[in-house]
């Protein structure tokens, strides 16, 4: 009896080897599948009849696969999986009958590995037969047919345009420079020059050479932008080899001073951002060869502190992204970090740092399981699967340890790899950059990331390739509207690739913060319909090295309406709009949506109000607080009034009738919001 079921065992070996051994008896594969192909050492096959392309000649022995196109969409066959370990494969794919093959494609040492991939545009109907030889190994391995794209012309589309007065020597950055709520490109020429091009309507551009004083480092490795004295302008920060410099605008936006600090150090990636969750924009630099240094904002100066926020010894920290992966309110920073080693020598990891809510921050990234061994210089942070949870893909600028990671937010303070089957496991391109922005806006976000190309997200962890891939630098490529079209554009060097379109609506959120910072940096932007929600983070600083747009960008696919727009402020307060139409600029006021008697801002009260001729404002009891001046705005975000004189009231006679916001600063900086009526 053992000695019959041992040789049943050996006849289905046999049989399962010869079933694959040439091309008439190839196995059939099934889409979007992982197959195991056995050892070469039980075929008695033979190999491909020709080899479309590859030199040499063909191995002795061959394994045959089939599948059969229910649609016309583009496949992916590829062993460049991690469970192979770099295994020796080559692969040839054909279609037509097997007397009669024709060459699809083929490949050996895909990118620089010992792995194979092919790519190709399959016809509906049409039976491909996929064969691997073994010219160079006999080992078993494991082999993917994933569908990549749908076949046809670009999913997207731009044209590349020059822009005058664009120098593209430094990382560039695009934000809005002048109040104006359109983006602008500011390209830092030299150490005592500044060009910022200007966004005019219609497209077109006028750009203005600053003459500032010398600033000692100029943004060789990163630069940002934030208005951190909340005067109405956005300042910069320079991230060099030897440390930062600020530059501040002056109050009219046409000007600027510098600040260069005197710590000298590897500088990569910087932000703005409120750490401590005061109202006012601190600074945060990643340092390569130290713990981490931020720039702590007291309303006057901006102060270095060394430490508390990644203290790895020995530096490796790239890129900090800030966003609240935990949804408890307040914002925490993902660090992606240059690993060393397989498993990161030393315990230099990627890191995620949970915020205590007291300014403090603690490395949970062990227990979230995003203590990511992988070589890292960014990670594109973004709702990908739009159930209200912040998710990551770990970018990879090395495959010393493996290839792009794909994390979802689990909700539960973890996050799980979802990697396999998402094309990121076929997709072994490096990069430095990886931004998270919706390009087609389909309501769905998408990456720029390596290898000059767009993955296209579909909300369930599933990204596609544009088949175009654009002639681009890989690291300098802010995004941002540059024609105020709703369509993302790219700026890369001295040109910009302007975004084609498509029928796809969209809503762009500006945000001016009267108790938060003025950027509302920090704020979390949800957008609602019957079609679920979306979220983005207002965030200075993402990708590696430069600056992309402050708004939050949504694509809406086909809707013409969102239900309610919410903005959740660093604050605290919460504005909520109804009803909102798509296609266009929404600028959104904190506070401006509550009702009148809704801010209680803790220090001073105003009356009369409703109030005809003067408004006073009586601080409460006991409070230690010197205020300093007031800005009235209203509810678009115009500023209608100021003063420094606050010993007497404050004239109102010449407002129009309707409500304001009265905005009082202290001394330390510190804002303080009220709402009023104007009879």
């Amino acid at each position: 009896m053992k000695k019959n079921t041992l040789f049943l065992v050996m006849l289905l070996s046999i049989s399962f080897a010869n079933a694959q051994s040439s091309c008439a008896t190839a196995l059939t594969v099934a889409l979007n599948s992982t197959t195991t192909a056995p050892a070469f050492t039980a075929e008695n096959g033979t190999a491909p009849i020709q080899l479309c392309g590859l030199t040499g000649t063909a191995g002795a022995k061959g394994k045959w696969y089939k599948y059969t196109a229910t649609q016309n969409i583009n496949i992916t066959v590829s062993t460049l999986l991690a469970q192979n370990n770099n295994s020796d494969t080559r692969l040839i794919v054909y279609s037509g009958d097997c007397n009669a093959l024709v060459c699809v494609g083929s490949n050996d040492d895909y990118n620089g590995t010992n792995s194979s991939q092919v790519t190709f545009a399959a016809i509906s109907g049409t039976t491909y037969t996929f064969a691997f030889d073994n010219r160079y190994s006999s080992t078993g391995f494991d082999f993917t047919v994933m569908e990549s794209a749908v076949a046809g012309p670009d999913r997207l589309s731009f044209t590349s345009r020059a822009v005058a007065g664009i120098t593209g020597g430094y990382n560039n950055c695009i934000v809005d420079m002048n109040g104006d709520y359109l983006d602008d490109i500011v390209s830092p020429i030299s150490n005592t020059q500044l060009a910022i091009t200007y966004q005019q309507a219609g497209g077109t551009f006028l750009t203005t050479t600053y003459t500032v004083p010398n600033t000692a480092v100029l943004p060789s490795w990163s630069i940002a932008a934030g208005d951190y004295d909340n005067n109405g302008f956005n300042d910069l920060v320079y991230g060099s080899g030897s440390g930062v410099v600020f530059l501040k605008a002056n109050n009219n936006g046409t000007g600027f001073t510098t600040d260069r600090k005197t710590q000298s150090y590897l500088v990569q990636r910087t932000n703005f951002v409120d750490i401590n969750n005061d109202g006012k924009l601190d600074v945060f630099a990643c340092d390569d060869n130290a713990p981490n240094r931020y720039y702590l904002n007291d309303g006057t100066n901006l102060n270095h502190i060394q430490g508390g926020i990644g203290d790895f010894a020995s530096g490796g920290n790239y890129a900090s992204n800030w966003f609240d992966f935990d949804n408890d309110g307040d914002i925490d920073m993902y660090l992606a970090k240059c690993g060393q080693g397989g498993s990161g020598v030393g315990g230099n990891i990627d890191q995620l740092h949970r915020n205590n809510g007291d300014g403090t921050y603690t490395n949970v990234a062990a227990e979230a399981n995003m203590a990511n061994p992988e070589q890292t210089w960014s990670g594109a942070c973004g709702d990908f699967n739009n159930d209200g949870w912040m998710d990551v893909i770990v970018g990879v600028n090395s495959a010393s340890n493996g290839y792009s990671n794909v994390k979802r937010n689990n909700g539960n303070g973890t996050f799980t790899s979802v990697t396999a089957g998402s094309g990121y496991d076929t997709n072994t391109s490096l990069g430095r950059e990886y931004v998270a922005q919706d390009f087609d806006n389909d309501g769905f976000l998408d990456v720029l990331g390596s290898g000059n190309n767009i993955m296209f997200g579909d909300g369930n962890f599933h990204f596609t390739p544009n088949p175009n891939m654009y002639n681009m630098s890989a690291y300098d490529r802010p995004i941002g509207d540059l024609n105020n079209d709703g369509f993302l554009d790219i700026q890369n060097g001295t040109t910009v690739l302007f975004n084609n379109g498509n029928t796809n609506k969209w809503l762009n959120v500006n945000l001016q913060g009267i108790q938060s910072n003025k950027n509302g940096i920090g704020a979390r932007v949800e957008i609602h319909g019957s079609w679920g929600q979306q979220i983005r983070y207002v965030q200075s600083g993402t990708g590696f090295q430069n600056m992309s747009t402050i708004s939050a960008h949504f694509g809406l696919g086909q809707a013409t309406t969102i239900d309610r727009v919410v903005i959740k402020w660093p604050s605290g307060i919460i504005d909520t709009i109804s009803g909102v139409n798509s296609n266009q600029n929404l600028l959104v006021v904190e506070g401006s949506t509550l009702a009148l008697n809704s801010f209680n801002n803790g220090v001073f009260s105003i009356y009369p109000n409703p109030a005809k001729n003067v408004v006073n404002i009586q601080l409460q009891n006991n409070l230690n607080v010197t205020l300093k001046s007031a800005l009235i705005y209203d509810l678009n975000g115009k500023v209608v009034h100021k003063t420094n004189d606050l010993n007497q009231p404050i004239n109102v006679e010449k407002l129009a009738k309707g409500t304001y916001i009265l905005s009082v600063s202290d001394t330390t900086g510190k804002s303080y919001p009220q709402k009023f009526n104007k009879e």
